[in-house]
């Protein structure tokens, strides 16, 4: 089925083809967050080290970042459709094999493997899931879609904490079977509903896929590893530079290459380029929310897991419905004022969120978490769809690739530079409040430390100090007044960086990203989607 029959079905066919995607990528979503709230459980049922329980959440955070733009160029090779079943299908297994991850000696190698298997097949499935739906719908139409799919899928995020909290009672395998029926509803679906499967082969890069998954995967990895080697630590710097250096090598070898994994040029259209620099800050707060918001809940509110989760809730609750806002404004008027809007307003809810999170009342603070979700919903689907736009129909899965790489990327910086605040600023407050109760400054300050880590607890949430979790609400109010500047400079970046205006579907079948690039010798944007 071509393109344009696809976009000219009814209505109901293009929002079944919709529906199939969600459902496809509803998984990567939920695995994002799913395993982090039952880690405890299976670290003990399995006998796991720290370490190796560390690396079965990260393995499939790492593959994922590392492979985004070889899926998303392997999708507009090979075709989206055929790209979309495989990482199903990939995705799928891997989750029923970590399901069955065997009790003994292989149980932490098996789980790592494939858990990153899964994150192979995300990597694959996403790209080609995302192209799909811009296929399927027009320009003027594509804003309202996305916003519909992000909103939808973004949400799952949320479901991850709150079903793993459930799942893990009857057993914690559960939390990766669940993948199964999501599956196969996903491939139904798209049996039933057939979305268009247009491909350009091309030989594949694989020197430049060599290099971008070095890059990103050793610069990702030592993100990753800083909070728990400390960035004190030479090889956090050295593996964090190499991987910086083996990213520019790659983009100095991409705009030689014939037929790149990335075509590099696209990066000289100014809106592609500053969409792409406002995703990469506002996903240093957007992913790593979630995670110190449940610790919040958990610590500093002494809610139980499933409770605690509650307050992702309200984040998406704000998020879920201006994400559709946002969607109709980008159809409307363009990305600049969904775009700018959206980061002003994050910055202003994570501001009054972090004024209220030392009061240990969740009533006082729902607002302002409500706030904050919908900053994210109007703003970040808009820039999304507004950089895959820039390219043409041919490269929208490389695009994709690219979009969410950077995404991932932000993420990973995020988590690192926020999560050592937080252990930072945690550890300082312990040790002042363990001295004035008495203890030497050397013994305050070697419990505050292992109580910083989140070691040695017992998961009885009562039976936390009221000293900690009032140390621990004055560190989490630093870590939000940390988003707050980040989602400001993402604002002044919209502000200064955007134009105004709605995109005009100019590009020809068949043409090439060349077609779009800014002229770089007159210094003016001969971009034809800028009115």
């Amino acid at each position: 089925m071509s393109i344009s029959n696809t976009t000219r079905a009814g209505g109901q066919s293009r929002s079944l083809i919709l529906t199939a995607m969600i459902f496809a990528v509803a998984m990567t979503f939920i695995d994002q967050t799913i395993v982090s709230i039952a880690a405890p459980t299976i670290q003990h049922a399995l006998g796991l080290s720290s370490s190796g329980m560390q690396w079965a959440i990260n393995a499939y955070l790492l593959t994922l970042a590392a492979l985004f733009a070889f899926g998303g160029r392997l999708g507009d090779i090979a075709g989206h459709r055929k790209m979309v079943v495989l990482g199903v299908i990939i995705f799928a297994a891997a989750s029923a094999l970590c399901g069955a991850t065997p009790a003994g000696a292989a149980a932490e190698t098996w789980l790592v493997a494939f858990r990153a298997l899964q994150g192979a097949g995300g990597a694959i499935m996403f790209p080609a899931a995302i192209a799909i739906v811009v296929e399927t719908f027009d320009l003027h139409s594509r804003g309202r879609a996305l916003a519909l799919f992000f909103g939808i899928a973004g949400a799952l995020t949320a479901i991850g904490p709150i079903a793993g909290g459930y799942l893990i009672e009857w057993t914690w395998r559960s939390i990766f079977w669940i993948n199964i029926p999501v599956a196969l509803i996903a491939l139904a679906l798209i049996a039933i509903s057939k979305p268009a499967n247009e491909s350009r082969p091309a030989p594949m890069d694989y020197r430049g896929l060599a290099l971008i998954v070095g890059g990103v995967g050793l610069s990702v990895f030592g993100f990753q590893q800083s909070a728990l080697w400390g960035w004190g630590d030479p090889a956090i710097w050295a593996t964090i530079a190499i991987g910086v250096a083996l990213l520019i090598v790659f983009y100095a070898v991409e705009a030689r290459t014939d037929s790149p994994l990335i075509n590099v040029r696209i990066f000289r259209n100014q809106a592609f380029l500053v969409e792409n620099i406002i995703l990469g800050i506002a996903m240093m707060a957007f992913i790593p929310v979630f995670f110190f918001a449940a610790l919040y809940g958990q610590i500093a509110l002494a809610e139980k897991a499933t409770t605690s989760s509650l307050l992702i809730l309200y984040f998406f609750l704000g998020f879920v419905v201006c994400a559709q806002i946002g969607g109709r404004m980008l159809d409307r008027a363009g990305a600049k004022r969904p775009v700018v809007l959206g980061c002003a307003l994050a910055a202003v809810g994570f501001g009054l969120w972090a004024s209220k999170a030392t009061d240990l009342h969740v009533g006082a603070q729902v607002i302002y978490i409500v706030m904050a979700g919908a900053g994210m919903g109007l703003m970040l689907g808009q820039a999304n769809t507004d950089a895959i736009n820039r390219a043409s129909r041919y490269s929208y899965g490389e695009a994709t690739g690219i979009t969410q790489t950077v995404r991932n990327y932000g993420a990973s910086l995020g988590f690192a530079i926020l999560g050592t605040l937080l252990i930072t600023r945690f550890r300082s407050a312990i040790t002042a409040s363990l001295t004035s109760q008495g203890l030497s400054a050397p013994a305050a300050s070697a419990q505050a430390a292992k109580i910083a880590q989140l070691q040695g607890g017992n998961g009885n949430v009562t039976a936390i100090p009221q000293f900690i979790r009032a140390n621990f609400a004055a560190a989490t109010r630093d870590v939000l007044y940390g988003m707050c500047v980040i989602m400001a400079v993402a604002a002044f970046v919209a502000l200064r960086g955007l134009r105004r205006g709605v995109q005009e579907d100019t590009t020809a079948a068949g043409a090439g990203l060349s077609d779009e690039l800014p002229d770089e010798d007159s210094g003016t944007d001969r971009d034809p989607a800028w009115r």
